[in-house]
């Protein structure tokens, strides 16, 4: 059994949502109210602004969270969302009152479309991703199925707003974890909110790819969109789900550091595709120097190596000529299998592979195996034993990856328990 879960990531703490837990002050003009992405209230005298709302199931606490700090009811004329995921826009109905005027970044709508078109596909791909975290007999699926804002200001790349003598910049940044994402930019106090646009984990390597699958995110221009909110030089850092960073110096150091070393992963990235390298080449060589290295995240960087080669060269990677046609390589597994001497061979070998620290091989042959051997018991617990090596691999530091497996080796022992009751 693996020794690490999802429950026990660094993430769960930032996302975790505890009704009474009251809003809080970042200073004498932003509150905050932690959820599973965090809400913010610039409260004025001529109305009060409301950067994100929660979930659906959210909303209506973190009003009252927020009337119960400044002390009276809120007068809502703004409502601002850094992007469009229900985290975020969930609990909006519960902030709008009568005249409000809600903001989004101009691909706000087309996102909302298209997460409700391919609901049913983008729910079976969650829960293979986060099968340890949702409940019993749940889908998850309230993600897709949420009521989404309206009516919407729309902007394209920035919008100007004033609200009780506080000045307001919102400015496009579609690189980062969503293409409607945007950052609030408040010039006369230098605070920055820029949401998840660096991924959902402070300090982490930025979220290009998730697990779960998404629309694909640019490394070039999020370099671009980086360095422009360097050159704002802001004071106060303020994210989606962490506590803000305070401090010109520290709000520059974090995102340098950041900037840098998605620049690393880059340009090693390019340079070994101009010196002919292939994709697995690169994923298993480009690691971060030590003075780069992030805090854990939601993938490895050899996913983001991925990120970057295929925003440049797309899906045909030229390795194979079998990769331009609809025929999978499994369709022919069981005749290899059977070639080789059976599953159970391939089992045996696999289990030498993972004997000798080599879980990445063993995997590819215990997937052929299971193909052409799902009942096969020795198949399926030699296939348990390299998943749970697999998991106990990213000392459960790799959120993404690691949900991947735990749905993995849920499957698995299902598949085990089924053959064991037939």
């Amino acid at each position: 059994m693996t020794r690490f879960r999802t429950l026990d990531h660094p993430m769960m703490p930032a996302i975790a949502w505890i009704p009474d837990r009251p809003a809080e002050w970042l200073n004498d003009h932003i509150a905050m109210n932690r959820a599973t992405s965090n809400a913010y209230l610039i409260p004025g005298d001529d109305g009060d602004v409301v950067i994100n709302t929660g979930t659906v199931l959210q909303g209506e606490q973190i009003r009252k969270n927020f009337e119960a700090l400044v002390g009276r009811p809120l007068k809502v004329v703004k409502i601002v969302f850094t992007q469009s995921h229900p985290d975020h826009t969930g609990g909006w109905q519960h902030f709008a009152d009568d005249g409000v005027d809600t903001v989004v970044q101009r691909k706000f709508e087309r996102i909302c479309a298209e997460r409700k078109l391919l609901g049913p596909f983008f729910t079976r791909r969650n829960a293979k991703v986060l099968a340890a975290l949702i409940p019993p007999g749940t889908t998850g699926s309230y993600w897709f199925e949420a009521r989404d804002p309206e009516p919407l200001t729309v902007f394209a790349d920035t919008h100007d707003m004033t609200v009780a003598g506080r000045d307001y910049l919102l400015l496009s940044i579609p690189s980062g974890e969503t293409l409607d994402a945007l950052a609030v930019w408040l010039p006369q106090e230098k605070t920055l909110f820029f949401g998840n646009w660096a991924g959902a984990i402070m300090g982490a390597f930025p979220n290009f790819y998730t697990a779960r699958g998404d629309r694909d995110r640019s490394v070039v221009f999020w370099l671009e969109e980086c360095q422009m909110m360097i050159d704002l030089a802001p004071e106060m850092l303020v994210t989606g789900h962490d506590d803000p960073i305070v401090g010109a110096d520290a709000v520059r150091a974090h995102l340098t550091k950041l900037r840098d070393a998605v620049q690393y992963v880059h340009d090693e990235t390019v340079a070994g595709m101009n010196e002919g390298k292939t994709l697995p080449e690169l994923m298993a060589s480009i690691a971060l120097p030590p003075h780069l290295v992030t805090n854990d995240g939601r993938g490895p960087v050899r996913w983001y190596v991925r990120s970057t080669w295929e925003e440049y060269a797309g899906w045909f990677r030229q390795e194979r000529t079998s990769e331009l046609y609809a025929t999978p390589p499994s369709a022919v597994w069981p005749e290899l299998t059977e070639l080789a001497g059976g599953a159970g061979v391939l089992a045996e070998t696999a289990r030498a592979h993972l004997a000798a620290g080599d879980p990445e091989k063993a995997l590819h042959l215990i997937e052929v195996a299971v193909v052409a051997a799902p009942q096969d018991r020795a198949v399926r617990e030699t296939e348990l034993a390299v998943y749970e090596a697999l998991a106990d691999r990213t000392e459960g530091r790799v959120f993404d990856e690691l949900g991947w497996l735990e749905s993995a080796i849920i499957d698995t022992r299902k598949a085990l328990y089924a053959g064991a009751a037939a």
